[in-house]
């Protein structure tokens, strides 16, 4: 079975208001998509409910991140278990702003993966190196000992089912560089690789990665023909009318 292609959203902490919220709704609840493409959207927390109950039904919602208990003295973070009770069934992990900005190690990644997954959402994972680490050529040192890291505590290969693995070259973030096609699929098939080494074939073949950094609609029909590649997780193209055309980029 081929790997269904895959468009997620990440609006950060955008939009700045429920006026910009709507709008964006509005272009995505008339737009034409691929009906062959899962798209999921990642708004703050104050917006995941009103977004999901104002989308169309193809389009879901993810959360940004949560944190990896049920429930306590944890001032700010969302849990699991609260996110499937609001009926949310995608989170954001391991993002590059989470590990650099709020210092997560990919350690503390796995168990918010692992607590994620116990309940029973579904994770986009993302990884990526610098770009002092890519002129290093540490890429896939770098993106394997992230992966290793949830590897190591979720163990079970059912769990990869519910997982996408974002790729997210922490150097083309926001910076209007972007990994060229070839460089996406070479880093992609080493991801395909250490799955194929590490866990089975079986989740090497039919787990997800997606590219994200700097994904325009400029860019993103090239990087859809690579094989290794299954879609993207958009960053600022997310939040404009362009987005629609990077969720028909692998349409016919």
């Amino acid at each position: 079975m081929p790997r269904q292609f895959f468009v997620g959203g990440n609006f950060k902490m955008n939009p700045s208001s429920v006026e910009q919220k709507k709008a964006i709704a509005k272009i995505l609840n008339e737009a034409q998509l691929d009906p062959a493409t899962e798209v999921v959207i990642a708004p703050p927390s104050l917006y995941l409910i009103p977004l999901k109950d104002c989308l169309r039904r193809d389009i879901q919602v993810a959360a940004q991140n949560c944190y990896h208990k049920t429930s306590g003295a944890f001032t700010g973070e969302i849990s699991p278990s609260q996110l499937v009770d609001a009926r949310v069934p995608y989170v954001i992990l391991g993002h590059s702003e989470r590990r650099t900005l709020f210092h997560e190690d990919s350690k503390f990644v796995g168990h918010k993966t692992k607590a994620a997954l116990d309940a029973s959402l579904k994770v986009i994972l993302c990884v990526g190196e610098t770009l002092q680490e890519r002129e290093a050529d540490k890429t896939a040192e770098v993106v394997n000992s992230q992966l290793q890291a949830v590897v190591d505590i979720l163990k079970e290969e059912s769990d990869w089912s519910n997982i996408v693995i974002a790729y997210e070259p922490v150097w083309a973030i926001g910076t209007g560089k972007v990994a060229t096609a070839a460089q996406a699929q070479e880093a992609h098939y080493d991801i395909r690789e250490f799955l194929k080494k590490h866990v089975s074939q079986a989740v090497a073949d039919n787990t997800r990665v997606i590219y994200g950094g700097s994904v325009t609609a400029a860019n993103c029909r090239e990087l859809a023909t690579q094989p290794d590649v299954d879609g993207f997780l958009v960053g600022g193209a997310s939040l404009k009318p362009e987005f629609v055309d990077i969720i028909n980029a692998n349409r016919g």
